[in-house]
């Protein structure tokens, strides 16, 4: 058997295609070959388990470092494949990119185009700009890279104005931005674990754990008065679209993306497609909601947007965003005001009602654990005025 570990014992070796084996435990081997006498050769493992099955693979040249350091970080690598097969890990090697790539898949699967769509986004955006992180082996991934990658993707500003002004305007990213980013990578990591391509979750269990309060409540309430003068103030196209958000509490993105054929006048119901959570949603609309929705979707085509532009397009939050200012500052209400303000209130108003929670929660769309999050405090007046019920 030959001595891999001595620099002259390797450079003697035979050329062959079949490596030259060298056991280091019951079961697990290191290989070496080279092909041509100019080559540096390569490194591989070879493991065989209590069934005698037999699984191989490649652990690179190392071509790097010093040919005498080459064994110890050959046999290091061999060790550390060994160890991942003997918790129940998978032989094939799966690097960042492969692992997020699966994710997209799974989700595209299970949960439909728009979620696997974001997520995509999310990655290409984030992650395989990152060259050195998306070809790295999940098994080779630490603590300190993906803290590092983590940093990098916090501290790159983000483009207010989206013109081309030759000076943009920039802000620091929001806290709650990239919480939704580093869920995104987390949740694949976390399937990749789950098939086995890796078999701990140390390198991102605390590296990528969300920052605490960064969701913080919404501030900016429109009461009814307001939410009328906002409406007002827009133009024809934009009124309709903020009465719709006026009157069910669905986020703007979602609304946008409503077509003539979400709406189903027969039975008065409104189909979600196109939102955070993911799958589809029915709304039953009261009549004069509904109405509504069946006045802008009158003689239309099902694909045509329910609720469109003056030029026939579908709004987007770039399209939204300054007439809702504009409108905002002629309706005389606070500068914050957004779109999105539109669902804050109604939520608000659904909770301060007495709707229960699950119900809010599922009309809009989120978890019973965001609607208590964030609106959980305005039934302190609801559970007072039960309270004063039980006087004797």
């Amino acid at each position: 058997m030959p001595t891999l570990g001595v620099v002259l014992s390797r450079d003697k070796l035979k050329i062959q295609h079949e490596p030259h084996w060298q056991k280091l435990s019951a079961g697990c081997f290191l290989g070496f070959r080279k092909l041509t006498p100019s080559s540096t050769g390569t490194w591989l493992a070879r493991y065989r388990d209590d069934q005698g099955k037999q699984q191989k693979r490649s652990l690179g040249e190392f071509g790097d470092i010093p040919p005498s350091q080459r064994y110890d970080a050959a046999k290091k690598a061999a060790e550390a494949w060994f160890l991942h097969l003997g918790k129940g890990g998978a032989a094939e090697a799966v690097t960042v990119r492969v692992a997020c790539e699966r994710y997209v898949k799974h989700v595209r699967a299970n949960r439909g185009d728009t979620p696997a769509d974001d997520l995509d986004m999310r990655f290409k955006r984030w992650v395989f700009c990152d060259r050195g992180l998306a070809d790295l082996d999940l098994a080779k991934l630490t603590k300190t890279r993906v803290e590092s990658w983590r940093y990098a993707m916090t501290q790159t500003p983000v483009k207010v104005n989206r013109d081309n002004r030759e000076v943009p305007i920039t802000r620091s990213r929001a806290a709650s931005s990239v919480n939704r980013d580093m869920a995104a990578l987390r949740a694949a990591f976390n399937f990749a674990h789950d098939a086995g391509s890796v078999t701990t979750d140390m390198a991102w269990r605390v590296a990528l754990r969300p920052a605490k309060n960064a969701d913080g409540r919404r501030d900016v309430y429109l009461d009814r008065d307001q939410r009328r003068a906002l409406i007002e103030n827009a133009s024809t196209d934009l009124a309709a679209l903020l009465q719709a958000l006026a009157l069910v509490p669905l986020r703007p993105g979602a609304v946008a993306a409503l077509t003539v054929g979400s709406f189903d006048a027969r039975r008065s119901v409104l189909t979600i497609g196109k939102d955070k959570a993911g799958r589809d949603r029915r709304i039953k609309l009261p009549e004069l909601t509904a109405a509504l929705f069946e006045q802008h979707a009158k003689d239309r085509e099902l694909t045509a947007p329910l609720l469109c532009r003056q030029d026939g397009q579908a709004w987007n939050k770039d399209a939204w965003k300054g007439p809702v200012k504009a409108a905002a500052a002629s309706a005389e209400l606070p500068p914050a005001t957004t779109a999105y303000a539109l669902r804050h209130s109604v939520i608000t108003d659904l909770v301060t009602d007495g709707l229960d929670l699950l119900t809010v929660a599922q009309l809009s769309g989120t978890s019973v654990a965001m609607i208590e999050r964030h609106y959980g405090h305005l039934r302190a007046d609801h559970a007072a005025a039960a309270l004063a019920r039980l006087t004797l």
